[in-house]
């Protein structure tokens, strides 16, 4: 690569930028990979809804809404 950038000397911004790119990104995936949702533990599942048995009755907020009220029977000009 040394020689072939003395021959071309235009290719050497290219290199750069291809360094900095594959650098950067690399430390982004590191980044990423210590970050707070990424667990490397797997007996001790921070998760604690893996836990649960499947005959876990689970508590759901049911949101109701009257329709009627929504509706509109044309624009108000």
């Amino acid at each position: 690569m040394h020689q072939h950038a003395k021959k071309h000397p235009g290719l050497i911004p290219q290199f750069f930028f291809i360094f900095l790119g594959v650098s950067g990104a690399s430390l982004y995936l590191i980044r990423l990979s210590r970050g707070p949702h990424v667990s490397w533990d797997r007996k001790n599942n921070p998760e604690p809804w893996n836990k649960l048995d499947p005959t876990y009755q689970y508590k759901l907020v049911a949101v109701t809404t009257d329709y009627k009220s929504l509706k509109k029977e044309g624009p108000d000009f």
